[in-house]
């Protein structure tokens, strides 16, 4: 049946000379498939047209619009015609004399319901060209069509990217009051949409401000064109600069939305962040932000890059808008000079998605290029100081900034309310400050520890400078032992206005200023020498930002010399999935991603990635174990299992593990250590089963040894001294009602004499003493706490506790 006979009520008042056409067509169309699609000239349809005039050509427009309407609307609703599709296309390009009556039939095909809800973007192309081409005045008759089929397009997400929904909405919204015009250029399609639409529509909807924020939703391309920028400049206002700045300064504290939905039995999680035309316009607000001297701007641009470019929740190598994270850091390459580099860094130090790793990268380069410094160089000079002086404080009119982000007045942190409203203005920028130093500082720990791994060498005269010298850098630099390479190593003191070196027996060194320096990393050193600064630090000090001294060393072991390309030191470990992604994320791990629902959301297997020096990459797997999806509901997974370790060159070949440098080699499985030693579900004071028993009282890990070697030497120091010993794996601790054993790995603890389990829950739980570094994952710090908690087991209040104590003294 032709197009007349199937859509009688449509083709009323058509012209004879449209309905020939439309006959002509219909004798020579038929449904196909047809791959690759053709183009229009090389099909059947398309070779009637040759010598066509204009009207033709709008009457074979109007015939492929119903017959789209046919095809999608009958028994073939999810059809598809190339043949067919291949015309609106086509006809789209033309530039054809469209009459008024001729736009509203398209208009009503596109705007019509189609059968199941479906939506498709081939029915919008002929109506969308014909309207652009009317001036404003003369498409008011067509505005109820475009109502209707905004109406349409709204209730179905995937539309909001359409070239045709972005064209109804800019034509309602030039037809609609300001207020109005605001919201629908905004587009309600998520949270943060929807707090513009409510509390910014008016001020978007400000004669100064609605021209700009239409350009800003033009911002559809990767990058501004110059056109673009041109534009954005004249129509800039200070009130859209003003505006942009609120916004923009919503997005670190916005999170995702994350609900869980059923259907039937099938239930599934739905994560929502920023919707593509939502990300769109703010993206067109970053671009603006390029030209704009201000010095809030930098700052905003690396707090969105890192707020955009991390993960769900705040980790993990996926972004939560890749798209923003490349616009923010696209604005700070284009504005590029130091001031840039510290946002940079920060960048390097959160987010681990690779691509937006790599626009950093070749922003540091270029700016490096400019300045002639390396990249590593390039970040180790433009560390903001913060106004800070050497000893790490700031003070302005009697109100104190100090390094750990904390105000006081005279040395009071409660500021007197009188001080409050005298110096609001210094406060205020205090503040300001102290919010930025506290993003600062483990970005600068991580990169400063990054240099550690990987055996980077400086002139001293560096060093000083920028690691000594440095207010910010110093807290880290000033408390690390540094190695003159091939020759002694010390850490540093300050003689006479300048820097030396001075080892555990106090003897002092005093490098040349081209002397060549590394950190000092125990993997180069003897046993005795290793023993010598650890003793030196438990009775002398500083405590080091991470560990140094104590840093645990992973020797190639006879059964990897077996395995030979691949280690299973860390393999068959059950650990919290979630917790073990963000601490390998955090740490420069990308790539690990599991899920039950196969490729689309990650599969049952997944192998963490990570760059190392001397273009190796180190590769570690994980997987599933048989009861996941039962355990999870088939909803979020809880625990993976860790499995081989294993390291490719650059041409993605395996390297035997006898190959590795021994640095790059220690520090990938020290990484495994660490994730296994804070993530095991063998931690768990409540767990069960042979792998909790096994990992919860079983032999010591690297990690767990060194932590040993710690204890050994803190405990002569402790209060608890007399009643607690160091054995093989445990800490045991006399109280006056039982003898308790706490294991040195898991922090688990047995009873005397028949080791019953004792379950106790750590509940924000704070150094007891002061460590000599700071402990990733904190276990040094649980296991005193419980220690001295059971020594004074007569003073426990806790009844789970004093239940289990009781419970067996009974038995």
């Amino acid at each position: 049946m032709g197009v007349v006979e199937e859509l009688p009520d449509w083709v009323e008042g058509l012209p004879e000379a449209t309905l020939e056409v439309f006959a002509q067509l219909d004798a020579v169309y038929a449904y196909e498939w047809r791959w690759p699609a053709p183009q229009l000239a090389d099909t059947p349809v398309g070779k009637l047209t040759e010598s066509w005039d204009d009207a033709r050509w709008r009457a074979m427009g109007l015939w492929a619009q119903l017959r789209m309407r046919i095809l999608w609307d009958g028994v073939t609703p999810y059809g598809y015609c190339p043949v067919l599709i291949a015309v609106p296309t086509a006809l789209a390009r033309r530039r054809l004399g469209w009459a008024p009556d001729e736009i509203a039939l398209l208009w009503r095909a596109a705007a019509t319901p189609l059968a199941g809800g479906q939506e498709r973007d081939e029915m919008f192309k002929m109506p969308v060209a014909a309207l652009k081409r009317l001036p404003a005045a003369d498409r008011a008759p067509h505005l109820d069509l475009l109502r209707q089929a905004k109406a349409r397009l709204d209730n179905a997400a995937w539309t909001a990217r359409w070239p045709a929904k972005r064209f109804i909405d800019d034509v309602l919204a030039e037809q609609s009051d300001p207020v109005a015009a605001a919201q629908i250029l905004v587009a309600g399609l998520d949270d943060f949409a929807t707090v513009l639409r409510t509390d910014y529509a008016e001020r978007l909807g400000a004669p100064g401000i609605l021209p700009v924020l239409r350009h800003w939703t033009t911002a559809t391309t990767a990058r501004p064109s110059p056109a673009w920028l041109s534009r954005a400049a004249a129509l800039r206002t200070p009130e859209a600069v003003a505006l942009a700045r609120q916004i923009l300064g919503l997005i670190p504290a916005y999170r995702e939305r994350v609900e869980r939905r059923r259907r039937d039995d099938y239930e599934w999680t739905v994560v929502t962040y920023l919707h593509e035309r939502t990300a769109t316009l703010l993206r067109g607000m970053l671009w603006a932000c390029e030209p704009v001297d201000e010095p809030w701007v930098t700052a905003l641009l690396g707090d969105v890059a890192v707020a955009t470019g991390t993960g769900i929740g705040g980790s993990g190598a996926n972004a939560r808008s890749e798209l923003l994270a490349n616009a923010a850091i696209g604005v700070l390459a284009r504005r590029g000079g130091p001031d840039v580099v510290a946002q940079l860094a920060r960048v390097q130090a959160k987010v681990r998605k690779k691509s937006i790793l790599a626009g950093v990268n070749r922003t540091l380069e270029a700016v490096a290029v400019q300045t002639g410094l390396s990249p590593e160089q390039l970040l180790e000079r433009t560390v903001p100081d913060f106004g800070l002086g050497p000893d790490g404080t700031r003070t302005e009119r009697g109100l104190t900034l100090s390094l750990d982000d904390v105000i006081s007045y005279s040395a009071r942190t409660s500021i007197p309310k009188r001080v409050r409203e005298e110096h609001a203005d210094v406060l205020a920028e205090l503040r300001s400050t102290a919010k930025e130093l506290k993003k600062a500082l483990p970005a600068e720990r991580f990169r400063v520890e990054g240099a550690l791994a990987t055996e980077r060498i400086w002139r001293w005269a560096d060093v000083c400078r920028h690691y000594l010298d440095h207010p910010v850098t110093g807290s880290f630099g000033r408390a690390l032992i540094w190695e003159i390479l091939q020759g002694p190593a010390g850490l540093p003191v300050r003689v006479n206005g300048s820097w030396e070196l001075t080892d555990p027996a106090g003897r002092r060194i005093q490098p040349f200023p081209d002397t060549p320096v590394l950190l000092w990393h125990p993997i180069s050193h003897t046993a005795d020498e290793v023993r010598g600064w650890r003793d030196h630090l438990m009775d002398h000090g500083p405590r080091q930002p991470f560990k140094q001294a104590f840093r645990e060393v992973y020797l190639l072991t006879p059964a990897e010399e077996l395995t030979h390309d691949h280690s299973r030191r860390f393999a068959g470990h059950l650990l919290r999935y979630g917790q073990a992604k963000a601490l390998l994320t955090g740490r420069g791990w990308t790539g690990m991603s599991l899920g039950h629902w196969g490729w689309e959301y990650g599969s049952s297997q997944a192998e963490a990635v990570k760059e190392m020096p001397g273009g190796l990459t180190a590769r570690w797997d994980f997987h599933l174990d048989a009861e996941s999806g039962d355990r999870d509901g088939y909803g979020t997974v809880s625990i993976c299992v860790s499995g081989d370790l294993h390291f490719t060159d650059e041409h993605d070949r395996r390297v035997p593990l006898a190959e590795v440098p021994p640095l790059v080699l220690s520090e990938v499985l020290r990484d495994a250590d660490l994730a296994v030693g804070v993530t095991s579900t063998g931690l768990d004071p409540e767990g069960q089963g042979d792998y909790w028993r096994s990992y919860g009282f079983g032999d010591l890990s690297e990690t767990a040894r060194v932590r040993r070697d710690a204890l050994l030497r803190l405990l002569p120091r402790l209060a608890l001294a007399d009643r607690a010993e160091v054995t093989d794996r445990f800490l045991r601790v006399r109280g006056d009602l039982r003898t308790y054993k706490i294991h040195l790995g898991s922090g688990n603890i047995l009873m005397d004499p028949d080791d019953a389990y004792l379950c106790i829950v750590p509940r924000g739980v704070g150094d007891p003493v002061l460590l000599p570094f700071e402990e990733d994952g904190g276990m040094l710090s649980v296991i005193l706490s419980k220690a001295f908690l059971l020594a004074a087991d007569t003073s426990i209040t806790d009844p789970s506790i004093t239940r289990q104590i009781a419970a067996r003294m009974s038995n």
